[in-house]
């Protein structure tokens, strides 16, 4: 069955009526567009019913049935036509009355998003000018984030080595309060000969370590 296109013109930007789309969430022209579809659709599926129907109830008097399926056909395209044709013309008024007084914004009308610009009218520099100042402070704030995060990390950095040191200084302070309990002399005079002594121990340790490389090279020789 031929399928009649809606003949959508093109449309300037004027006459989009873009505010009708903000406000509406579509444009009046696709809405009419959607309406004349949904009417095709609807017509042709009517037709082809009202078609099956004729040709059921003439098929137990006509004993030509190829030819009286052919000319049904026929006759449903010649109706969809005159239908079509006549529906073209009523929605072209239909179509100027709802595009003009009903899905159009009255010019006293004001989208939620525009009412603030009624209230705090501003030029446009003033705007970029705000815009640019925004965009300023938003970049201050992120770097200031940043330097934030960065010094919390070193802190807890620093709260680790304070914490390492004061056990450090705690042990030191035990082993002082012990060599002072067992009487054995100046704490401080006495960790140096101790330190003293251990140096001079890990020095005794490397010369018999070297020592006894040596005597394995020598045998592992022999």
């Amino acid at each position: 069955m031929a399928v009649c296109s809606s003949g959508e013109e093109a449309q300037s930007p004027s006459s989009l009526m873009l505010y009708e789309a903000q406000f509406f969430g579509f444009t009046p022209q696709t809405c009419m567009v959607r309406v004349y579809s949904a009417f095709q659709d609807c017509l042709n599926e009517l037709l082809l019913i009202i078609e099956a129907v004729f040709v059921r109830r003439l098929s137990t008097t006509e004993p030509n049935g190829e030819r009286l399926r052919s000319n049904a056909r026929q006759c449903t395209q010649k109706l969809q036509i005159f239908l079509q044709e006549r529906f073209k013309s009523l929605s072209s008024r239909m179509n100027t009355f709802l595009v003009n007084k009903v899905l159009s914004v009255p010019s006293n009308v004001l989208l939620p998003d525009d009412q603030p610009h009624k209230k705090y009218p501003q030029h446009l520099g003033e705007v970029l000018k705000m815009e640019s100042s925004l965009a300023d402070m938003q970049q201050a704030y992120q770097t200031e984030l940043c330097a934030r995060q960065a010094l919390l990390a070193e802190l807890d950095e620093q709260r680790d080595v304070q914490e390492q040191l004061d056990g450090i200084l705690k042990w030191i302070g035990e082993l002082q309060a012990t060599w002072m309990q067992e009487g054995m002399g100046s704490f401080h005079t006495s960790y140096h000969g101790m330190l003293e002594s251990v140096r001079k121990l890990q020095a005794v340790i490397g010369e018999i370590n070297e020592s006894s490389k040596r005597q394995d090279v020598d045998c592992s020789v022999k």
